[in-house]
Parts: C-alpha cells; structure tokens; sequence
C-alpha cells in the first residue's frame, strides 16, 4: 500500500514536470484516484516544500521553480566516506 503511495507521488511529480497533468479530474483519472485522494497527494508535496500551482490557461499543474519531488534511500556510509 506505501509502495502505491510513493508511485503515485512520483507519477504527479513527472506530470507535473511536464507540464501535462490536465486538470484535477483528468489527473485523478489517470491515476485511478478520486479528486480528493488527489488533492491530498498535492497538499503534502506542498508541505514538503514542492512549489505547485495550477495555470487555468494550460490546464496543467506545474512547478513555480526549477526542480522535482524526489522520494529514495540515501545511504549515509556512502555519504561519509569523503
């Protein structure tokens, strides 16, 4: 089930990237949630720092600033070794 939760985090962050999210019904849809599972996923990128906001006049999501939401493990023995 958390493994759905960050597939679905990563899909709306590649729409979103693009600049081809459509709008929320149409995102919802593609990713075979309701709009208001939708909107949650988009609160907490908000709260996470990501910088979401929606032009009517493209009907797409996209980022006010250069950059992506990214969800991995980093390894910190990698890290330190410098």
């Amino acid at each position: 089930m958390l493994k759905n939760y960050f597939e679905r985090l990563q899909a709306i962050d590649r729409f979103i990237r693009i600049k081809g999210t459509g709008s929320p019904t149409q995102l919802a849809q593609r990713l075979n949630i309701s709009e208001s599972s939708l909107y949650e996923y988009l609160s907490f990128m908000k709260d996470m720092g990501a910088p979401i906001a929606y032009s009517k006049a493209r009907q797409s999501y996209y980022y006010e600033s250069e950059g992506g939401f990214t969800l991995r493990y980093i390894d910190d023995d990698l890290h330190n070794e410098s």
